[in-house]
Parts: C-alpha cells; sequence; structure tokens
C-alpha cells in the first residue's frame, strides 16, 4: 500500500501537480499563448508593481479600501492585457472548518471576480478557487499569521 501511494504522488511530481511557479506550466490562453509564452516581466508586473493580493478582515468576504485600490490597479493590468485569463484563488486562516474555510476563500475570490467584472473585466476571463485554509501562505498561529492567510491571490492562467 505504501508502494502504491509513493508511486502515485511520484507521478503526480513528474506530471507537474503543485507547482508554484505558474510560469513553467503550459496552459493555453484565450490567444492560444501558453505561459511559456508570456513574458516573465508579465508575471514580475502583476506581482509587484501591479499587486496579486487583497487580503480580509477575520471571517469576512468584503473588499476593503486598501484591497478596491489594488483592483483598481489590476482592471488596467487586465485591460492592458485583454489576451490573458486569471484565476482567482480564495484562502482562508486555519480557524474553522474545511468546508467552511473552502465556502469562504469562494466568497472572497467571488467578491473580486464581481469587482473586477464591474469594472469592465469579461467574466469568461476569470476563474474563481477556493483553497480554504489548505495552503497558508504564512505557517502559524498568530494574528499577523492569520491577516496573511486571509487573502485572494490573482494568477495568470
Amino acid at each position: 500500500m505504501k508502494k502504491a501511494l509513493l508511486a502515485v504522488c511520484s507521478l503526480a511530481l513528474l506530471a507537474g501537480v503543485g507547482c508554484k511557479n505558474k510560469s513553467h506550466q503550459s496552459t493555453n490562453g484565450t490567444d492560444g499563448s501558453t505561459l511559456d509564452s508570456i513574458s516573465k516581466a508579465t508575471f514580475e508586473e502583476l506581482e509587484k508593481k501591479v499587486g496579486d493580493k487583497v487580503f480580509f478582515s477575520y471571517d469576512n468576504s468584503d473588499l476593503s479600501d486598501s484591497a478596491k485600490s489594488v483592483l483598481d490597479k489590476q482592471v488596467e493590468f487586465m485591460k492592458d492585457k485583454s489576451h490573458l485569463k486569471f484565476v482567482l484563488e480564495g484562502f482562508a486562516d486555519e480557524r474553522g472548518t474545511v468546508e467552511y474555510n473552502l465556502a469562504l476563500g469562494e466568497r472572497r475570490s467571488n467578491s473580486v471576480k464581481k469587482y473586477l467584472v464591474h469594472h469592465g473585466i469579461n467574466p469568461d476571463r476569470l476563474i474563481v478557487i477556493s483553497f480554504g485554509k489548505e495552503r497558508p501562505a504564512v505557517i502559524g498561529h498568530t494574528e499577523e499569521a492569520y491577516k496573511q492567510n486571509r487573502r485572494v491571490v490573482t494568477v495568470i492562467r
């Protein structure tokens, strides 16, 4: 049994499951391009210049003023890069059940999607997903760790 599980995990790793660097995965964009054909500068622009994360209060999916400020920059970026699609990854801190946090992460992602669509982004370019508490950005049981884990990350697809 352990050997079978090890084999499955090994195959998953070889197939690229769980690859954190999206730029190494080949996924088709709306124009038939792959992520490999998108420049590294585009990924860095979203992450560092525009901002790829918005954060939320405890047990909340409402957008703060600072979240809206980041999303306004994302709107401009998305309009400028109209050939790209994006995944809105929702997360929660570790408190609460798996099911509750998956639903909360989805509400957060949908809140971001609603804002982006309201500001002119085609909803067909946005994919909502929730990881709940399963992929923390910061490991820890402190309020500071919790704040970093209550987020939506916008990722180029």
